[in-house]
Parts: structure tokens; C-alpha cells; sequence
């Protein structure tokens, strides 16, 4: 059973960034996606960006828009969000999201508030 366990969350101003980490216990992590999700307060999750876990090729939504950057360290078992040039429309839960398979976790979530 993989457990995730999200962090770096926090309250930034506009133009700000925020690095969020995300480390996977378990089993260790082979193949499959590793994802970002958010979700706005009021709104359904949507994908941020994920990571095919082996190669590491990256895929970005639209909300990503240039200014997200997903990383891997597979030595730690770990995915990251660097976050710049954050909006009060990134206001919201990230959740870490890894897929394989018939198989999908979650994280508990980091709350990432943006104020004007």
C-alpha cells in the first residue's frame, strides 16, 4: 500500500512561490504516474501536472501555464511543485496523486492560499 505524505504548503502573496514535496512510502515506486492535483475551494480536483515515475517526461495542464515546474527524486521516493509567479487563483488543496495500474492513492493534501 503506497501512502503519501504532502508538504510546503502556506499562505503567499501574489508574484510569490511555494516548493511542494510529496514523499511515497511503501513499496518502492516503480513505473506508473505521479501526479499534482488542486482543488479550489468549492470546485472538483483538477490536474496541475504528472510525471511518468520511471522516465521522468513531464505533462502540464493549462493551470501550469508556464509557471510550475514538476521534478522527481527517485532516490527519496519523493515528487515536487516548484511554484512561481503564484495567483490568488492557485488558492487552493494540492493533492499528490500516484497511479499504476488499477491502482490510485492520495495524499492528505497541502493547503496553498495566495493573498492579493
Amino acid at each position: 500500500q503506497v501512502q503519501l505524505v504532502e508538504s510546503g504548503g502556506g499562505l503567499v502573496q501574489t508574484g510569490g512561490s511555494l516548493n511542494l514535496s510529496c514523499v511515497a512510502s511503501g513499496p518502492t515506486l516503480s513505473g506508473g504516474w505521479m501526479a499534482w492535483f488542486r482543488q479550489a475551494p468549492g470546485k472538483g480536483r483538477d490536474l496541475v501536472a504528472r510525471m511518468l515515475w520511471n522516465s521522468g517526461w513531464p505533462h502540464y495542464s493549462d493551470l501550469a501555464a508556464g509557471r510550475f515546474t514538476i521534478s522527481r527524486d527517485i532516490a527519496k521516493n519523493t515528487v515536487y511543485l516548484q511554484m512561481n509567479n503564484l495567483n490568488v487563483d492557485d488558492t487552493g488543496v494540492y493533492y499528490c496523486n500516484y497511479e499504476k495500474g488499477s491502482g490510485s492513492y492520495w495524499g492528505q493534501g497541502t493547503q496553498v492560499t495566495v493573498s492579493s
